[in-house]
């Protein structure tokens, strides 16, 4: 009998076993990776947190507001309205729906009309706070204030130093406004007594834009 001739050796063939076991020693080491990125990371972000937590209790703060340094002890959870009218004796911003709809509340920051009533003072150090309070100087009242007393511009009162201040910021921007334009910075401020059409008026007034006669409007209606 012929002898067999001898198996060539294949070096490169790979066993079920080699090849599973190299599988699971490449994914082990794949995922481990990311594992010690993540831990890495969230332990960075715990001592981040750590270092600017901040309470329960009241924590010094100090504010820029009406162009004077306020320095505050309030807990973390306090408003800036709250802390303008009870921390600060600064009462003129008014507490009125407490849930951003009625902008009695409108303070400016960084000459920005916003809701005091929705941001933590905690939150606004650092940036320049204008309340009703800050804008006339030496007691004498600013243009916006005294068209509203000229035009009678307020009723009850509680809304007017938010009507106030969104007039005051639009001003400061568009000294010309139209009355389109004054109607849509004041979109976010109610007033319950229905005096709209007047602090629409005192605004025109303000800027010095005449504003047009109602009763000669319905008249060639």
């Amino acid at each position: 009998m012929s002898e067999r001739p001898p198996k060539e050796s294949h070096p490169t063939k790979l066993s079920r076993r080699s090849f599973l076991k190299g599988l699971g020693t490449a994914v082990v080491a794949t995922a481990a990776a990311p594992v010690s990125k993540v831990a890495a990371e969230v332990e960075g972000l715990q001592k981040v947190g750590a270092a600017q937590t901040l309470g329960p209790g009241p924590v010094p703060i100090t504010l820029d507001v009406n162009g004077q340094s306020l320095k505050l002890n309030v807990e973390p959870r306090v408003t800036l309205l709250e802390a303008l009218r009870n921390h600060a004796n600064l009462t003129g911003s008014k507490e009125v729906c407490d849930r951003a709809t009625c902008g009695a509340c409108t303070v400016l920051f960084d000459g920005q009309p916003i809701y005091s009533c929705m941001k933590l003072a905690v939150e606004t150090q650092g940036h320049a706070i204008t309340t009703i309070e800050g804008l006339s100087e030496g007691g004498q009242l600013t243009a916006v204030q005294q068209a509203f007393v000229e035009n009678d511009a307020s009723m009850c009162g509680y809304c007017t130093p938010g009507f106030v201040m969104s007039v005051s910021a639009l001003l400061q921007k568009n000294p010309h406004p139209t009355a389109a334009e004054v109607r849509t910075a004041c979109s976010g401020n109610l007033c319950r007594c229905g005096t709209q059409a007047r602090v629409l008026d005192a605004a025109l007034r303000a800027a010095g834009v005449k504003a047009a006669n109602r009763t000669e409007v319905i008249r060639h209606v």
